[in-house]
């Protein structure tokens, strides 16, 4: 008999959320994963919860049906970690035509209809604050409602909760091979360790490393049908003082975020671009970099330049395409594909598929394999995130809430710790009655107390893990108190 139901091998979004939702269901599951979790594509997003504007454009409209009630529901299990934003699509000379767009727009709020975000409305960008930051040139514009995430947080959390209901996760472990009979047969190695696991269904959510997983790992006979295009992203200091976003219509028919990123700074993205290279060498190229602000500097009167970027990353999708489509016109949709197998090991494989829709995709791959077990239902939609069970206080008064019970904090890092916490922050803080009890800071508002929670509870070990992925503290650190915290947490391995 198989040691685990399921194997799922890939720790992004949508295997931490496969692992979830069939952990929820009673099944025994193991995540592998052979970096960090959220170390690749999805800590590397525009930070986005929405539906997809532009993918109107395709007429893909069950995909933005689809991402718009995902929204909503994300609104309702994780409402520390997605966050209603505002955004301003100013009309531009030549572009999209101001008939076009609000129909997209009313399109976009239909879909939304029972939603509790505000629908679209038109604005003038000479009397709106949101206009003063902007060439004046451009006075109409229109503004809709999305939401913003933590995406690598949001991969931790559904791990954190797969865990919690009996998963097994295991991160800086590759599976170096696979071997199928009645059964899975998974050789893993963590570090030089080898191990075996056995599994009844194999899932792969290895995204951009599909391709690699089918042929070196599975050794499958036929090449896998994905198509990789690369996104880079850049955060600039903060390019206007208001909590709204911007959406820009780029001279080349693409469209550029522009948004609001942890109170001192913007995020500026991104770009579609076909990628064939090494994945372990991804990053932005300068040409990418030097593209992001040129296309900024077309709208703002602030100009920026390379020199200006305190933060580059880029990350590769993987979409399920044959090459023939432009990069951007790929559809963002997912395919699973289920290859049931000799006797009953299966193989399930993710192409494609969105931040915004992987609670629908997880759940769509465990009913699919659901005959092979005995299972509960779907349970997924209506249960909140760690930390997400706020009750029915908004998210303000929870952070004014957590101000008030530990006084100590200035209001900017309560709000950090309420979002990235949710109700679970006292498990953070501990017994912690004065800023002295969460010991020492290793800068910005990083205490001993809360990395000994993320080694402890949420499978950091490097510094990286701390300040890219679990927060996004990186962007306030300099090279010293990087150090002194790498030095803090390889004297506290084994002790947390």
């Amino acid at each position: 008999m198989a040691e685990f139901d399921i194997a799922v091998i890939g720790g992004g979004i949508n295997g931490a959320g496969i692992a979830r939702d069939a952990a929820g269901r009673g099944l025994k599951v193991l995540l592998v994963e052979q970096g960090d979790l959220a170390s690749g594509t999805s800590s590397a997003s525009t930070k986005l919860i929405h539906g997809g504007l532009r993918y109107l454009e395709q007429q893909a409209y069950s995909l933005v049906r689809a991402s718009l009630a995902e929204r909503e529901t994300l609104l309702h299990i994780a409402p520390h970690l997605v966050h209603p934003v505002r955004l301003v699509l100013p009309l531009q000379e030549g572009g999209r035509p101001a008939w076009f767009i609000r129909l997209g727009l009313l399109v976009y709020d239909a879909f939304a209809w029972r939603g509790s975000l505000p629908f679209t409305r038109r604005i003038n960008l000479n009397t709106d604050p949101a206009g003063g930051y902007l060439r004046r040139r451009r006075a109409a514009a229109f503004e809709y409602s999305d939401c913003t995430v933590d995406d690598a947080r949001l991969v931790i959390l559904n791990a954190l909760d797969a865990a919690e209901r009996g998963a097994t996760v295991r991160v800086h472990t590759r599976c170096v091979r696979a071997e199928r009979s009645d059964e899975w047969t998974l050789v893993l190695n963590a570090r030089g360790r080898r191990t075996v696991a056995t599994a009844r269904v194999l899932i792969n959510t290895t995204g951009p490393w599909t391709a690699q997983f089918g042929e070196f790992v599975l050794r499958a006979s036929e090449k896998a049908p994905v198509r990789l295009v690369k996104g880079s992203h850049v955060v600039v200091p903060k390019m206007f003082d208001h909590g709204r976003a911007y959406l820009f219509q780029n001279r080349d028919g693409r469209v550029i975020f522009a948004i609001p990123f942890h109170r001192d700074f913007t995020l500026i993205g991104t770009t579609d671009t076909d990628y064939d290279e090494d994945l372990s060498s991804l990053a932005p190229t300068h040409a990418e970099i030097v593209y992001l602000c040129d296309a900024v500097n077309e709208y703002f009167r602030q100009s920026i330049s390379p020199a200006d970027v305190v933060w580059a990353f880029a990350g590769v999708r993987s979409l399920y395409g044959d090459g023939r489509e432009k990069a951007q016109e790929i559809s963002r949709d997912h395919v699973l594909e289920i290859d049931s197998g000799f006797r009953r090991a299966a193989l399930v494989t993710l192409y494609g598929g969105k931040l915004t829709t992987y609670r629908r995709v997880a759940e769509e791959a465990v009913d699919k394999i659901s005959s092979f077990f005995t299972s509960g239902p779907a349970w997924t939609a209506s249960t909140p995130l760690p930390g997400g069970d706020l009750g029915k206080q908004s998210f303000d008064a929870f952070v004014a809430e957590t101000k008030a019970r530990w006084p100590f904090f200035t209001p900017s890092h309560a709000a950090r710790l309420a979002a990235a916490y949710g109700s679970r922050v006292g498990r953070v803080l501990g017994d912690a009655r004065r800023y002295e009890d969460l010991g020492p800071r290793f800068g910005a508002d990083l205490t001993a107390a809360e990395v000994r929670y993320l080694m402890r509870h949420e499978w950091a070990e490097t510094p990286d893990d701390v300040l890219w992925r679990r927060t996004k503290l990186g962007l306030r650190f300099s090279p010293e108190q990087r150090e002194t915290l790498a030095q803090f947490m390889a004297g506290a391995t084994g002790t947390v």
